[in-house]
């Protein structure tokens, strides 16, 4: 609604700003128009009387008058808006033709433009709109596309027109939002505008009270002391701090050192710093609902950012103590997978220490940098994809962030080395609008050697026990858990059927091929489904459309118990969401259903 006003606020601003620059002189055709007006001539002494006139009318006549047409001496006469011209000697009609029209136009212009043929209009159009036809319009060839328009019923000249007045009527009908007539002030369209001019303007107004809290205001210590008590899900407590009435969760452990899981910082965007409350929860927030879901706010879940400490109260943290564990490691390798997903390999220098479970991501702390485009490092056959891009030629960050990461294979598999899957983020293609991203250009700069921090692990995307048939959905770097959770499967020596289908826009977008086309061969409860949004690229067994859809038609619409399978999904939020109505729609249960939205 905001954006809908301002757009019509701007249009007000610089339609006003248009009308006040225009020339008014100009704009009401006073330039060519001749001021000095010829003298009258003399009322004939033969004509007739006008009793004798309105008698020969031979129809109810409201107003007469003496008039001249032209030179020609004539009466007119009006009943209710009709208007007819009689000789004032003969008392026989005078029509207003062509040439008198002409001749009319011709001596009101001044200018060095030549009067066109004159065009007889049954009703005004949009120049002429304030009168009633039929008039005649006299078009003039000068500059300004000068035209006159001549009542053909009385001969007066109504309107004069030219390019300055059109520029000017079509503002004017920008300003008062009348787009049909052009003349109505108070249409329900300008109302509307202005009512809800109010209304933003209000509702501002009580968002500039109830954004704020007065405890933002005081300093600290000022402010009364609280006891924030976190506690590990076991119950079991992990630390008392010290908070200050009116501190959020987030900031009172943050504070004291105890850093949640955040991409965004406490702003409220992206759903990691999930805390559970210990006793009565608050009423949830639009924020609480928009990022957990409504099983988890039956069960007390908020977001740590937009949960007020206003007396002692207790928490819950996902992942206990482990949550503020900091760990730091070496880049073993960096591998360009796809022109804008690449692999990143490290080995944590605590080894064995982490316990990281298929699904689960880690949160690297990307520290303050200024890298320029050479700093980016990708193959020679990816250079044309990089080309495309409209980058700045520098990239930088001025303060550390957190961003997080899923594990693209288990540890285990991968000899004690954490494997993440990043996905470039070029930002808006507009360098004035969205910059890259922050931690997609830090790890795209990584080479072997270099040092790198992070923490966790985190979420409770991850695999479901017992043994029921599995269908993976995703796309993008969705790819990442997924694979995870895949190689624990089938390396593990699962037995349960395992399906996995992914959506990729073309061939080079899509990462892993060889590898998941081998792990089919070698695992016959496995099936690799690969499916492409756009050219199939004449290759052979390659399915078109959407990966939603085509999951759908080809195994989930005729599976004969589908309600028995679970369902593992991760990839672009558009993607993600119309998987989850797909399988509403299907009926499946909520509780077979996991996946992870990277909190976007």
């Amino acid at each position: 609604m905001g954006l809908i006003i301002a757009i019509q606020f701007v249009l007000w601003l610089g339609s006003g700003l248009v009308m006040s620059v225009l020339d008014h002189d100009t704009v009401q055709g006073h330039t060519h128009r001749a001021h000095a007006a010829a003298p009258s001539p003399t009322w004939p002494i033969d004509a007739l009387a006008p009793a004798t006139v309105l008698a020969k009318a031979g129809r109810d006549v409201q107003t007469i008058e003496t008039f001249q047409l032209d030179g020609q001496a004539v009466y007119r006469l009006s009943q209710h808006g009709d208007v007819w011209l009689l000789d004032a000697v003969s008392g026989e009609p005078v029509p207003v033709n062509a040439d008198v029209a002409l001749s009319i136009a011709r001596k009101d212009y001044v200018g060095d433009g030549k009067a066109g043929a004159p065009e007889l209009q049954s009703a005004a159009d949009l120049e002429a709109r304030e009168h009633d036809g039929p008039i005649w319009r006299v078009p003039f060839s000068d500059d300004d596309s000068t035209t006159v328009y001549v009542s053909a019923r009385d001969g007066r000249v109504l309107e004069r027109r030219n390019d300055t007045w059109r520029l000017f009527d079509v503002v004017w009908m920008l300003h008062i939002m009348d787009y049909t007539g052009r003349k109505n002030f108070n249409n329900p369209l300008v109302v509307t505008a202005a009512v809800g001019g109010v209304w933003m303007a209000l509702t501002g107004i009580w968002l500039l009270f109830a954004s704020f809290r007065l405890g933002e205001f005081l300093p600290s210590r000022w402010r009364p002391r609280r006891t924030l008590s976190v506690f590990s899900p076991d119950g079991s407590l992990l630390r008392s701090v010290e908070a200050h009435s009116g501190d959020t969760v987030y900031v009172a452990l943050a504070r004291n050192g105890l850093q949640l899981p955040s991409n965004c910082g406490g702003g409220q965007s992206c759903g990691l710093c999930e805390v559970r409350f210990r006793g009565h929860a608050p009423e949830p927030t639009s924020a609480d609902r928009t990022h957990l879901g409504e099983t988890k706010l039956k069960q007390g879940c908020r977001l740590a950012c937009n949960l007020p400490v206003h007396e002692d109260l207790g928490v819950e943290v996902p992942g206990g103590a482990a949550i503020w564990a900091e760990y730091s490691g070496t880049v073993e390798r960096v591998t360009p997978i796809t022109p804008f997903l690449r692999e990143i390999m490290f080995r944590p220098d605590q080894p064995g220490k982490l316990q990281i479970p298929p699904g689960a991501y880690v949160q690297v702390h990307i520290p303050e940098y200024n890298l320029t485009r050479q700093d980016l490092h990708h193959p020679e056959h990816h250079r044309g994809d990089w080309g495309a891009l409209d980058l700045p030629d520098a990239f930088a960050s001025r303060e550390p962030v957190r961003r997080s990461y899923s594990l693209a294979m288990p540890v285990e598999q991968a000899n004690g080395a954490i494997t993440l899957l990043a996905r470039f983020s070029p930002g808006r293609q507009d360098r004035r609008r969205h910059p890259p991203g922050k931690g997609s250009s830090y790890l795209y700069s990584l080479k072997a050697g270099d040092p790198l921090r992070f923490s966790g692990p985190y979420g409770d995307f991850k695999l479901k026990p017992g043994h029921a048939e599995k269908v993976f959905i995703g796309g993008g770097a969705g790819m990442a858990p997924l694979r995870s959770m895949i190689h624990a499967l089938l390396d593990g020596g699962a037995q349960e059927r395992v399906h996995f289908w992914y959506g990729a826009r073309n061939l080079r977008d899509a990462p892993y091929l060889e590898e998941m086309a081998e792990l089919a061969q070698r695992h016959p409860n496995f099936s690799w489904h690969l499916v492409l949004s756009e050219e199939a690229e004449h290759a052979a067994g390659l399915v078109t459309g959407l990966v939603h859809e085509a999951s759908h038609d080809a195994l989930l619409r005729d599976h004969p118990d589908l309600h028995a399978c679970e369902f593992y999904l991760c990839g672009p939020p558009a993607m993600l969401s119309a998987t989850r109505q797909l399988l509403a729609k299907l009926g499946v249960a909520d509780d077979r259903i996991a996946f992870d939205d990277f909190k976007i």
